[in-house]
This record gives structure tokens, C-alpha cells and sequence, in this order.
């Protein structure tokens, strides 16, 4: 759902059927470790320094307590919290998380209220402060995401807290829907009408992945085992069977959120990877179990680029180097250049526009501190003045951009500064050491 902005005039309009968006928030939450980061941060590079501090803060001033005691984390300029979205403008926080009680108090209302969230509706994956569905768009990372943040919370803090009845409820019910979802001609009920077939989707073989109707950019699926979304996924069950096991002692659930991590793992291994001369193997972006692929990416996270990041992969694996070497070349229909930037684009988003969510994942599975550097260069040329880091932009004329407020890139932005730059080290999002990968 984006809105184009130039330095002073608002070109789009809201999606259809929706209502005018409601003024930003501009009070923050005092958080004192959040507070005093930001202005302790100091950089030769004035630009930086701006745009650290204002991306620090960002999720503060999205972020508000509901009366139920949960938080709720609005995803920018719309009035409404995308599972995804949160649970990535909460991550930086989880870096102070340990020090300081009052950013725990926030993360676990947080996580509470995604609980509700996915009790209410699985399928769901944006909701309003007052609990009601914004969107039913079934989207595969909107599983995966809460049950990351909950596990890296933990991995964190050591707080087990977060870890109630509720929140075993809730995993069941991600678990139910995901092996609901392995085979969704046969079992599942789900339709959208932005979908094909009625609503169904396009015809899909079995694969032992996870169909997901929709794309972390909110677009429809054109074949309907989304990659990135099933690598999200094998990471989240895999954390998913760790809290069964050493939080709830539960080692029946355990093993069977495993078996399904281990089924959808071979699933990306057989139906995931695609010969192309020019590359090796390399991962497609979407495939269908029926012999059709689409050989892509997107800027949203989970994608391919992400792949280590999201804790999949190691970024020295010879199938993703394949895979970064495509993305980021001009062979990728979503890889744009332009005399300010140059990086993968969505096509959620004008054409030929980069996304900020790209060039920050691409400097942070880099393994070149030069491309780091680059990376961060032209983030900071495509700050139109507000020192904000926005959904997409002109990469011609930063100040032609979608999104006034978008919450993710500004969250990411810090992460990357504080992880790339400052030493601190990274979280992760869950462990896949053991994965048996294709070998071919």
C-alpha cells in the first residue's frame, strides 16, 4: 500500500476502499537506554549521525501501550500493525533489552498482543489497535515473525516470562495452520479475491512446503511456495521446537514442529533450486511443485538476499553466492540502477525504484567491508530531508518517495549501523546448524 511523495506534494491515494489514514503519533515512549543511545551517538558525518538517531527512536514513536496492557507497534503513516512490520521495528530494541526492565516490559506487551493476534485469525496479517482484521491476507512470514521475535527475546534476556498458556496456545495454532497449508487443495479453506481460481490460487503440486497466498510485500503469489518465506519458515519451527522442548518440556510437540521444519527444508532443496548456465544453482524466488519458477527477488524481508540474515544460511554458502551473484545483477527484473543508488526494488512499488529494506540487507550479508561502505553511501544519499528512511525512492531523484512514515527501513537502519559498524553483535533469529542442504 504505497503513497508517493515528492519534496512537497502528495501524488497517490489511499487503496481502495480504505478510509484516510490517521495523523502519526508524536509522543515517545521514554525508554532511557533507547533515549541516551541516540544522543550519545556521535559521528564525523553529520548525515549519519541524523539518521541514526531518528531511525533509533522511530519504533518509540510508533509504538503505544493498549488499556489491555499489550503494545501496539503501527507500521507508519497507516493506522494499523503488520505482524511482520512489528516484530521488526521491535527487533533493535532487543539489543538493550537486557539492561534495561522497562524496554522488557515493551517487547513483552508486544509479543502478548501478537498472541491475540494469531488466536483471533492465522491468516490474518495486519490488525487494528481495537483487535479488528485490516487485512486477511495469508502470508506465510506472519507465522514465522512473532514466533522469531519471542525466541530471540528469550535467547536475550533469559526471561521466560513471555512463555504462558497463551502463548503455547498460539504455537499450536501456527502449527496447525502451517501443516494445514503443506497441502491447501485438499485441506485448506482459505480464499482471497486477489487471488486466481476463485480465490484458491494457481494449481500447486505437493512439495512438503507451506503454501502461502500472498508476499511480505502484501502482493499475490504467482506460484504459491514462496522461497524466502519457506527458508522463514524452517528457522521458525526450528525455534518453535526448541521452546516445545527445554521451556514447555513437551517433547511431543517438539519433535513434530521438527518433522515439519525437516519436510519443508527438503522441499526448498528439491523444488527451490534452478539451474541457470551464467550462475550454478541458484534459489528461485517462487515455484509451484509442478516444474514452474520464478527466478527473482523482492526488497521485503523474508527474501532471498536476507537468506543469512534471517539466519537460514551462512552467507559463504556456494547456492546463496550463486543466488547474491543473480540478485544483484542486471539478469534480476527487480535489480534497478539509477545515478544515486542502485539495488532490488519491489514490485509492490513504482518501477525501476529501489527500497531502502534492500540496500540495508545487502550490507548486512555482505562479507566486503567496501560493500558495506557503499551500501551505507547510498543510504544516506537517498535521505530527502527529513532523515528518514522511506519505503522506496527515485534512485534518480531521492525526493521522489513512497511512505512518509514506514517504520521497518528506520528499525533495520539502526540495526545495521550498531551491528556493521559500531561491533555490537548481531541477535539471532534462530539456529540451523543442523540442516542437511543440497549437496549436488
Amino acid at each position: 500500500m504505497g503513497r508517493f511523495f515528492t519534496a512537497v506534494t502528495l501524488c497517490a491515494l489511499v487503496a481502495t476502499g480504505a478510509a484516510l489514514f490517521s495523523p502519526l503519533r508524536v509522543s515517545a515512549l521514554e525508554l532511557r537506554s533507547i533515549e541516551q543511545a541516540a544522543a550519545q551517538y556521535r559521528n564525523s558525518n553529520s548525515r549519519l549521525q541524523d539518521m541514526f538517531r531518528a531511525a533509533l527512536l522511530d519504533t518509540s514513536r510508533l509504538a503505544q501501550y493498549a488499556p489491555d496492557g499489550t503494545a501496539y507497534i503501527m507500521t507508519g503513516d497507516i493506522p494499523a500493525e503488520w505482524l511482520r512490520d512489528a516484530s521488526a521495528q521491535a527487533r533493535p530494541y532487543l539489543f538493550f533489552a537486557k539492561d534495561d526492565p522497562d524496554v522488557r516490559a515493551l517487547l513483552r506487551a508486544i509479543i502478548a498482543r501478537m498472541v491475540k493476534y494469531l488466536k483471533i485469525d492465522p491468516y490474518a496479517n495486519a490488525y487494528t489497535l481495537d483487535y479488528r482484521v485490516w487485512e486477511q491476507k495469508f502470508e506465510l512470514d506472519s507465522l514465522a515473525y512473532p514466533t522469531t521475535l519471542a525466541w530471540s527475546y528469550w535467547k536475550t534476556t533469559g526471561d521466560t516470562s513471555i512463555f504462558s498458556g497463551d502463548f503455547s496456545s498460539m504455537l499450536d495454532n501456527v502449527l496447525a495452520t502451517m501443516e494445514r497449508e503443506q497441502n491447501h487443495s485438499r485441506d485448506s479453506r482459505y480464499t482471497h479475491k486477489e487471488l486466481p481460481n476463485g480465490g484458491r490460487g494457481n494449481a500447486s503440486g505437493y512439495t512438503g512446503m507451506i503454501w502461502t497466498g500472498f508476499r511480505p510485500s502484501d502482493d499475490a503469489c504467482e506460484y504459491n511456495f514462496l522461497i524466502p518465506s519457506e527458508m522463514f519458515a524452517v528457522v521458525a519451527l526450528g525455534d518453535m521446537s526448541e521452546i516445545e522442548l527445554k521451556v514447555y518440556h513437551n517433547v511431543m510437540k517438539a519433535r513434530e514442529a521438527k518433522a515439519l521444519r525437516d519436510e519443508v527444508q527438503r522441499g526448498i532443496q528439491t523444488y527451490g533450486l534452478v539451474l541457470v548456465p551464467k550462475y550454478g544453482y541458484i534459489y528461485a524466488y517462487e515455484v509451484d511443485g509442478l516444474g514452474h519458477a520464478i527466478l527473482t527477488d523482492d526488497a521485503n524481508i523474508p527474501s532471498l538476499l536476507a537468506a543469512p540474515y534471517m539466519g537460514y544460511t551462512p552467507a559463504n554458502d556456494r547456492y546463496y553466492e550463486n543466488t547474491r551473484r543473480f540478485l544483484l545483477s542486471q539478469d534480476n527484473p527487480s535489480f534497478y540502477q539509477g545515478h544515486v543508488a542502485r539495488g532490488i526494488g519491489s514490485y509492490h512499488t513504482p518501477d525501476h525504484w529501489v527500497w531502502p529494506l534492500a540496500l540495508i540487507i545487502e550490507g548486512m550479508t555482505s562479507t566486503s567491508g567496501n560493500e558495506k561502505q557503499d551500501v551505507m553511501a547510498q543510504l544516506l544519499a537517498s535521505d530527502p530531508g527529513d532523515h528518514l528512511l522511506h519505503e522506496s525512492f527515485n534512485p534518480d531523484n531521492p525526493q521522489q518517495y513512497t511512505r512518509r512514515s514506514f517504520g521497518w527501513p528506520n528499525a533495520l537502519f539502526s540495526e545495521f549501523v550498531m551491528t556493521q559498524f559500531q561491533g555490537t553483535a548481531q541477535i539471532p533469529m534462530g539456529d540451523t546448524a543442523d540442516l542437511e542442504f543440497n549437496t549436488e
